[in-house]
């Protein structure tokens, strides 16, 4: 199918990671969004919350205190999804379940309530990933841990329950269901060309230029081309590695630019504090050789045409497949053209 086709005619595209797919409708609508372009209005944070339980100083739900930490200030969670002193069950059949035992770690970006990654410095970010670095390291040595998991919930659309900028990091002793599948594909892709999928994937995109968001010399961050949210992205590393721990110096500063870049041109979207829910896939950390595996970052934002506007995922979506109208260059060319200054301005 030619790309004239592409963007004018419902066609469906393969997912070359999780082996699914998606149907692309591009004729149901000529432009990128319709309607009002609305701001949201009290975003407004102070720099100290009193009632925070992230903020420095401030006793969490548990009764301990934090720390007057200045940087990044990291915690395990007080309501863990997973627990490392569980008792190991297992059942069989048709109700089948088995005990996972895990870590859940809490990374407070900054001391200051009201800074997001994209209003952040790049060297502020910076620590942020020198932070996820040091997790991953201590976590992924624990002998009973088989995968590392790094994400972020921003805002209460995405269900973060506290607005201090933060993420977690999950690790348990079983790989996750999606990692899985990239796993899959990227051993399929490995055996049979001896090349990473994603470093070849990454050519084809640089040489037809249409998804490309932004570049710098270790990182590219493009639209997806089976992107299935509005305004999904992906951030690659042009060198393939296999987690977080084998990034150079100078592709960590890389990072903290692609990722500074790619959160500011969120806000700058709909001028509105960009809702999203990312997360970095690495290697398994179960001790074996993953030369297949490529390092990357996938950011899966849900807001359609305005900062009140989102996509959701009914009725033939989850009954079926996703499926999207405006079209993955198109969404590239929007974020592409959109300053990396962010909207309100210099750092208060």
């Amino acid at each position: 199918m030619k790309n004239s086709e592409l963007n004018n005619y419902p066609h469906r595209r393969k997912n070359i990671l999780t082996g699914e797919w998606i149907l692309v409708s591009p004729h149901r609508t000529q432009r990128p969004w319709q309607g009002e372009v609305s701001k949201v209005e009290n975003e407004t944070r102070p720099q100290y919350d009193p009632e925070c339980y992230l903020c420095p100083g401030n006793k969490r739900a548990n009764g301990e205190v934090n720390p007057n930490y200045e940087s990044t200030f990291v915690f395990t969670n007080d309501f863990s999804a997973l627990l490392d002193n569980i008792p190991e069950n297992k059942t069989n059949g048709l109700l089948t379940a088995k005990s996972e035992k895990g870590i859940c770690r809490v990374v407070n970006f900054s001391p200051r309530h009201d800074l997001t990654l994209a209003e952040m410095t790049e060297q502020e970010i910076e620590k942020v990933i020198e932070t996820w670095i040091d997790e991953f390291k201590n976590l992924s040595s624990k002998p009973f841990i088989k995968y590392v998991q790094i994400f972020e919930n921003k805002g209460t659309m995405m269900g973060n329950s506290n607005p201090h900028p933060h993420c977690q990091i999950w690790a348990q002793e079983n790989i996750p269901m999606e990692p899985s599948k990239e796993l899959k594909n990227f051993r399929k892709y490995y055996k049979k060309y001896k090349r990473s999928l994603l470093s070849d994937y990454l050519k084809l995109e640089l040489k037809l230029n249409e998804r490309i968001v932004y570049e710098n010399n270790s990182f590219v961050v493009l639209v997806p081309f089976w992107a299935v949210w509005p305004y999904e992205t992906i951030i690659i590393s042009r060198r393939k590695i296999a987690n977080i721990t084998q990034l150079k110096n100078e592709e960590k500063k890389d990072f903290a630019n692609a990722l500074k870049i790619i959160t500011t041109k969120y806000d700058n979207l709909f001028k509105t504090s960009f809702p999203y829910s990312s997360g970095i896939h690495q290697a398994p950390t179960d001790g074996k050789d993953y030369k297949e595996w490529h390092f990357h970052m996938h950011f899966y934002p849900p807001l359609l045409r305005s900062a009140t506007i989102r996509k959701f995922m009914v009725g033939y979506e989850m009954l079926a497949e996703p499926q999207r109208d405006i079209t993955p260059e198109q969404s590239a060319k929007i974020l592409m053209g959109l300053p990396t200054i962010h909207y309100k301005g210099e750092l208060k």
